[in-house]
């Protein structure tokens, strides 16, 4: 809500602010005349007329009040004090730097949050982003998109050459459109009663043969054959279940 407040001097009206009249103690300097006064003291009603001022009469020689008109303009310049400073240069400087700091900070987030992407995307992102993850204890993987990947087949078998030995075939599929982590395999041997009689989780160096790397990742739409020999002679086993996960 703004007020109004009158020059005692030359009785221009002014629009002025609570918060304005509040800032330096009430103090006002006109910005007609200049005279400094209580702004306080001076407010007066929106519309309210001037006050009488005592005038020489050229005619009598003698004083007549007269009235000196003013009205509250909206387009009367504030108060010197009032009117808004142009920023310094020194500000404007800090403010352009603490938005790049804050651009530069929001960028650090996103490629926090979203590296595993970013890697995907682009690999050679993976040596700089794994120096910055060092420094602040955090790692870099590729996505792990469980459901994107797939075991298309596999089976269990003797081997015929290794009495006791059994040997497990399976296919891995990549159906993503990026990149993604090797899974960890679970692999479970059951009795008859289809009760796990032993159980064994495969990290990806476990199962990989020696020309794929587990920090590459497998590729988009990637196949990886996967051959296992495994020695259950301790159990008796009839049957098998086989899943993926990421840990």
């Amino acid at each position: 809500m703004s007020l109004v407040t009158r020059c005692p001097v030359c009785a221009t009206a002014f629009r002025v602010q609570r918060e304005q009249l509040g800032a330096r103690g009430g103090k006002v300097r006109c910005g007609k005349c200049g005279q400094i006064f209580d702004g306080v003291s001076s407010l007066v009603e929106e519309g309210a007329e001037p006050p009488l001022r005592l005038e020489p009469s050229p005619q009598l020689g003698l004083f007549e009040p007269s009235r000196r008109v003013s009205t509250v303009d909206e387009d009367e310049p504030l108060p010197a004090f009032m009117a808004d400073e142009a920023p310094s240069r020194r500000a404007t400087l800090l403010w352009g730097l603490l938005a790049v700091l804050a651009v530069l900070a929001l960028g650090a987030q996103v490629a926090y949050r979203f590296r595993a992407e970013l890697v995907a995307q682009f690999p050679a992102a993976r040596e700089p982003l794994a120096g910055a993850c060092r420094a602040i204890g955090c790692q870099v993987y590729l996505p792990r998109r469980v459901d994107e990947m797939k075991i298309e087949s596999s089976d269990l078998q003797a081997d015929a050459r290794h009495e006791g030995v059994i040997v497990l075939n399976a296919l891995l599929k990549n159906r993503a459109a990026t990149a993604q982590e090797y899974p960890a395999l679970e692999l479970t041997l059951t009795d008859e009663a289809d009760r796990p009689v032993l159980r064994r989780v495969l990290a990806p160096r476990d199962y990989l043969d020696a020309g794929r790397s587990p920090q590459q990742g497998i590729a988009a739409g990637d196949e990886v054959p996967i051959r296992l020999y495994l020695d259950p002679s301790r159990v008796r086993a009839t049957g098998y279940k086989l899943r993926h996960f990421y840990p």
